[in-house]
């Protein structure tokens, strides 16, 4: 049987990056897009002859997720795996957040997973297999104050995932997302909360009594529905958001 093939964006670190060691572990080629090149060089350093492939890219660019894949089929004519990792966020309220940051987290957010489906898909409608999941959050479902931007473009990947869904579920492709809460030991949390401290807000870690579970996700609790979903056991879902989030948001 030919190798899986899977193309990860935001792979050098958190969730991202988590996806990638367990793909890995089990035999899949894996194509890994960030744009920390410095980070991507460590991973492809540590990858100790795993059929690990490193890719710099913008995912907010048009121009460069357009280079990325066309850098990806030189090496492999077939995608069977997406996962859409990467994203950022800013802390501000809607009246002081300037339209630089909105588009800002807009374009690498929800532009990024637009264009990193769309030209993915393409390949996978001619496979007629694939699955695609998107990385979206609980903010999702439920728009938090000084959060905005964050929320409306993870509100996005989740209508986009649904749409998506609905026009290519009779090809063998599955299209679904991921809702996590609070993820530590990642990059967007330590920012998130850097920026939460330098304005006297409260951290991810003093809301912990919010959490049912009691702790925050580690970048490994989100891997693990992931590769579900990739897998043939989820074969018959598509469409979905699911909840990674420690009994925080339930609907």
């Amino acid at each position: 049987m030919d190798r899986k093939v899977a193309v990860i964006t935001g792979s050098a670190s958190g969730i991202g990056k988590a996806c990638l060691e367990r793909l890995l572990s089990q035999g899949v080629e894996v194509f890994a897009l960030d744009r920390d090149e410095v980070a991507l060089a460590r991973l492809k350093a540590a990858s100790e002859g795993k059929p690990l492939h490193t890719v710099v890219v913008d995912i907010g660019s048009e121009e460069s997720v357009r280079s990325s894949i066309e850098q990806i089929s030189k090496v492999t004519s077939r995608i069977d795996y997406l996962i859409n990792s990467a994203g950022i966020d800013h802390l501000d309220r809607i009246a002081e957040c300037s339209f630089s940051d909105w588009r800002r987290i807009l374009s690498v957010n929800l532009d990024g997973t637009f264009l990193m489906c769309q030209a993915v898909v393409r390949k996978m409608i001619a496979q007629r297999s694939g699955r695609i999941v998107n990385v979206a959050s609980w903010l999702a479902k439920a728009g938090m104050a000084g959060h905005g931007p964050y929320a409306a473009s993870k509100f996005g990947i989740v209508g986009l995932t649904q749409s998506l869904a609905k026009e290519v579920a009779d090809l063998g492709i599955t299209v679904n997302s991921v809702c996590p809460g609070p993820v530590e030991h990642t990059q967007m949390r330590a920012e998130a909360d850097t920026q939460s401290l330098a304005r006297g807000l409260s951290t991810a870690k003093d809301r912990l009594h919010l959490i049912p579970m009691g702790r925050m996700a580690v970048p490994d609790d989100v891997a693990g529905v992931i590769l579900f979903l990739l897998s043939d056991d989820a074969a018959y879902m598509t469409g979905q958001a699911i909840n990674v989030t420690g009994g925080l948001w339930m609907n």
